[in-house]
């Protein structure tokens, strides 16, 4: 009993356990860095595709009340030529 081996407690924190947990631990530190830019372009995005509502929503109104003043015009100019 007198050779010098590690025991199995000496070897538990020195092992393929140790690697397969450093790599784990970068993996999730890598998905966490995607999640956090993914987070930041749907968030650009998100602001973006608020702005393009809004556009669209001035754009309808202006065209519908256009539209209706048009009619009014015609309707107008159709009735006094009578």
């Amino acid at each position: 009993m007198g050779s010098k081996t590690d025991t199995w407690s000496d070897q538990w924190g020195t092992g393929v356990f140790d690697n397969d947990e450093k790599d784990y631990e970068k993996q999730n530190n890598k998905s966490n860095n995607n999640n956090k830019k993914m987070d930041q372009v749907k968030a650009v995005a998100s602001t973006g595709l608020v702005k393009a509502k809004s556009a669209a929503i001035v754009g309808a109104h202006k065209l519908k009340k256009g539209t209706s003043t048009g009619f009014k015009w015609i309707k107008n100019k159709c009735s006094a030529s009578k």
